[in-house]
């Protein structure tokens, strides 16, 4: 959208964040890579992948409205759905719905959305006057 002063700007400013397209580029991986799971586990496995996919894009979203302390609980809230995903990689391999190189794939987007958000709360957490050893809020888990 052009602004009357002449830049590209959204209305809505999580449009703005990269991290938020990367996590609607990853709900849409896990919608394409979901359709292939059975019937039987449709219900289950599938749907809560994608209502956790979801839930990064939408803490995103939800949380940009509101001030820097809700913004960096919302974010806090994307970084527990990505675990949650990890979780549903996990169980998709195990359950022999993803291959080695769908897994690799979304741990992958994982790890990246992880460090995006990480240094969005720090980001955020500093312009609060948080000096960066005061809090740490990483996910530096390594497989």
């Amino acid at each position: 959208m052009e602004s009357e002063i002449g830049h590209n700007t959204s209305f809505f400013r999580f449009e703005d964040l990269r991290v938020y397209h990367k996590s609607l580029e990853y709900v849409n991986w896990v919608h394409q890579v979901t359709r292939s799971f059975p019937a039987s586990d449709s219900v289950s496995l599938a749907t809560k992948f994608l209502n956790a996919s979801a839930a990064i894009a939408l803490n995103i979203a939800e949380g940009s409205s509101r001030g820097r302390s809700q913004f960096v609980v919302h974010l806090k809230q994307s970084k527990t759905a990505i675990r949650e995903c990890v979780v549903f990689t996990s169980l998709a391999k195990m359950a022999g719905y993803f291959d080695d190189d769908q897994e690799e794939e979304s741990r992958e987007h994982l790890q990246e959305m992880t460090k995006m958000v990480g240094a969005l709360i720090g980001s955020l957490q500093r312009g609060n006057g948080k000096k960066n050893g005061n809090h740490r809020d990483t996910d530096e888990e390594t497989e």
